[in-house]
């Protein structure tokens, strides 16, 4: 049995400076990814928004090749989101069940797609917790209003609040290829089946829409703090005006009567 591990070690890696940095040769490469051998049959797969992915190396050998992808990273993740999936070999069977997946032979984009999926769904799992403790706190602003009738929160620290969420909804966009099958399935059906059913028993798809259903929320609820800020500054303006007026007419008529 081999065992696929995957790792969420920073928001960011540079795929050029791995280019040049590591010397292991490389299957596979695009301006998102790099897929190396490292040894026979063992693979790493590294992924520009911050997961990298290990295929039969030991906790020992892995450990040295976080240290060598280390450097690359823009801000690591002292801890780290994982997942681990197994890889069984037997000839002319290609199954995948929960936690494990049965393949004819070591073939190496069978593991790479294996590798993918595992890496989204540890991307998922990040995703998964910034979105809850975003509509966690969302839910903290609603309550405020609800029982307070006005809001807790400041102009300055709504507009972070909403840019926060933007650069969240953005990253997942870019991160994940949820409904995106690679280039090598529209080739072969095997790989292409084993490519679907991962991604089932992954449940990333469910889960992704989850994921876009709490921002959707929290889109809302932020939208709906906006129009109501706007309206109290709107109002804060009309009352300057009339008081403006007022202290017009009254100096208007203190000069009359002088």
């Amino acid at each position: 049995m081999y065992q696929v591990k995957a790792y969420q070690l920073a928001r960011f890696i540079n795929i050029e400076e791995c280019k040049q940095a590591l010397t292991w040769p490389i299957v596979f490469q695009d301006s998102d990814e790099l897929f190396y051998e490292v040894k026979p049959h063992a693979y790493v797969y590294v992924f520009l928004h911050g997961m990298v992915s290990f295929f039969n190396l030991t906790e020992d050998e892995i450990a040295i090749e976080i240290k060598k992808l280390k450097p690359h990273c823009t801000t690591y993740f002292s801890e780290k989101i994982s997942e681990e999936f197994s890889i069984i070999i037997e000839p002319s069977v290609q199954e995948v069940e929960f936690n494990l997946v049965k393949l004819p032979s070591l073939d190496s984009e069978m593991i790479r797609l294996v590798m993918l999926n595992t890496s989204q769904s540890v991307a998922l799992n990040r995703y998964s917790e910034i979105t809850e403790s975003l509509l966690q706190e969302t839910n903290i602003h609603t309550k405020y209003l609800e029982n307070k009738g006005k809001l807790d929160i400041s102009g300055n620290k709504l507009k972070r609040f909403i840019g926060k969420t933007l650069n969240i909804k953005n990253g997942i966009l870019e991160n994940l290829y949820i409904f995106d099958s690679p280039n090598v399935t529209w080739e072969d059906e095997n790989l292409n089946k084993l490519n679907s059913a991962l991604k089932q028993t992954f449940d990333l798809k469910d889960r992704y829409t989850q994921i876009q259903e709490r921002i959707n929320i929290i889109k809302e609820n932020l939208e709906l703090f906006k129009d109501i800020m706007d309206h109290q500054e709107s109002s804060k303006l009309e009352w300057i005006i009339i008081i403006l007026i007022l202290v017009e007419v009254v100096d208007m008529f203190i000069l009359k009567f002088i």
